[in-house]
C-alpha cells in the first residue's frame, strides 16, 4: 500500500511540475503515472550502476555529479515513455531537483516510512 501511495504522489508531482515548468510536457495523468513507475524502476536498476561507473567524478565534484546522473535518468525516462518530453538537459536537471525536493517534502508530510 505504501508503494502505491508513493507512486501516486510522484505521479501527481510530475503532472504538477510539468504544468509550471516550461520545457517539460506530460500528455496526461495516466502518462504521469507511467513516468512515476518508470522513474522508480530506473532508480532501482540503472541508477546504482551509473553511480558506480561515475564514482570518480562524484568524488571529485563532492557529490554534485549525482545531479547529472539524476538528469540523465529523467532523459532516459523521456526515451522510454511516450507522451513525456523534456526539452533540454538543463531543464531535465532543474526538473529532477524540483521533483526530488517536492518528493522529500511530500513524503515527510504523509509520514511515509522507507
Amino acid at each position: 500500500m505504501n508503494l502505491i501511495i508513493r507512486i501516486l504522489i510522484t505521479a501527481g508531482l510530475v503532472f504538477g511540475i510539468a504544468h509550471f515548468l516550461p520545457g517539460v510536457h506530460v500528455a496526461g495523468p495516466f502518462t504521469a503515472m507511467v513516468v512515476a513507475v518508470v522513474l522508480g524502476l530506473l532508480n532501482i536498476f540503472i541508477k546504482p550502476i551509473m553511480v558506480l561507473l561515475t564514482l570518480p567524478f562524484t568524488i571529485v565534484t563532492l557529490g554534485l555529479f549525482l545531479l547529472v546522473v539524476n538528469a540523465l535518468m529523467i532523459l532516459l525516462c523521456t526515451k522510454i515513455v511516450g507522451g513525456f518530453t523534456v526539452d533540454t538537459f538543463w531543464v531535465a536537471m532543474f526538473f529532477s531537483i524540483v521533483l526530488s525536493l517536492s518528493q522529500s517534502i511530500a513524503y515527510s508530510i504523509i509520514g511515509s516510512d522507507k
